[in-house]
């Protein structure tokens, strides 16, 4: 046996002094959902959520996802027939960055707004200008949890059919250089058609 030195390791150096601990985390769930109930109890009938607007999630992978965004953009209130400071008091969210990209994405947010309004009960902050009407739909008005308008992706799903003869002998890969190469030389060769035209009408003149 070789004459080694006993292992003597130093890595209990007051370990325990900063150790993380979690216990208050069963009395802060509860806490919040408490405090989720409060809330929704003293904001009732109104909505315990603002109406956001439907979105496609970024990047290739993921935009044929549809979730909820932040706000409205001011040109989809706009198309809608209400102004950005309204649409603050009546539980819509508003965005001042976002844009438009698309003509669907505005209607299709226009057409949330607009379901939404048909929805809405106002009543008035001035008690003089209620009328019965508006506190008694006030008074039976439930409170809706989540969306009012839900989020729903329209997503045509095929049913499975048989590979014909055409597609079997498709090749994509083919397919999509061929794409790609005409994109690309897409201006040269419009440049040599103009050139070539043009030489064939001065041989003529000539």
């Amino acid at each position: 046996m070789q004459n080694k030195q006993l292992p003597n390791v130093h890595l209990r150096k007051e370990w325990d002094l900063r150790v993380r601990t979690w216990f208050n985390q069963p009395g802060r769930k509860l806490r919040r959902r408490n405090s989720r109930i409060a809330k929704a109890a003293k904001i009732a009938p109104r909505p315990i959520e603002l109406l956001r607007p439907a979105v496609r999630c970024p990047t290739v992978k993921y935009n044929s996802k549809v979730r909820a965004g932040r706000g409205f953009t001011l040109e989809e209130l706009k198309a809608a027939g209400i102004s950005a400071k309204y649409a603050a008091t009546v539980g819509i969210a508003v965005d001042y960055r976002r844009r438009n990209r698309s003509e669907e994405s505005l209607a299709l947010n226009t057409q949330r707004l607009k379901e939404y309004l048909s929805k809405l009960i106002v009543l008035p902050r001035n008690a003089k200008k209620r009328t019965a009407e508006d506190v008694q739909a006030y008074k039976s008005a439930a409170q809706a949890s989540g969306q009012v308008v839900p989020i729903t992706a329209d997503v045509a799903v095929e049913a499975p059919r048989v590979v014909t003869a055409e597609e079997k002998l498709a090749k994509a890969f083919v397919t999509m250089r061929m794409a790609r190469g005409e994109y690309k030389s897409h201006g040269v060769a419009q440049k040599r058609k103009a050139e070539h035209k043009e030489r064939k009408a001065n041989s003529v003149k000539k």
